[in-house]
């Protein structure tokens, strides 16, 4: 099993990602995501919101174990990120590997 937080710096680096709620809910909506990531400790509100659109739209939704300080950590960002989404996967595996 692979390491989360190394594929999303993968992703990122190699990839196509969005950061941002608003982001996020705009690439859902229009079906150009191909997974999104939400910090499990995120605003309950906000993460009902996205689980409830990406259940909607048949998207997969990945948890990040932590708040949104240490997914904008994981992603090399110095703000917090609440979510993200995956538009191209680049040289990571994150939209195949199954993450406990």
């Amino acid at each position: 099993m692979s390491d989360l937080n190394n594929d999303l710096r993968l992703a990122i680096d190699t990839g196509k990602v969005s950061f941002g709620n608003r982001s996020v809910m705009r690439q859902v909506s229009s079906n150009s995501a191909k997974a999104i990531v939400i910090a499990s400790k995120g605003k309950k509100e906000i993460v009902d919101d996205l689980m409830h659109v990406c259940s909607v739209a048949g998207m997969r939704v990945i948890r990040f174990r932590g708040n949104s300080v240490e997914l904008g950590a994981a992603c090399g960002r110095p703000y917090s990120v609440n979510s993200l989404a995956i538009l191209e996967a680049g040289n990571s595996k994150i939209l195949e590997e199954e993450y406990s």
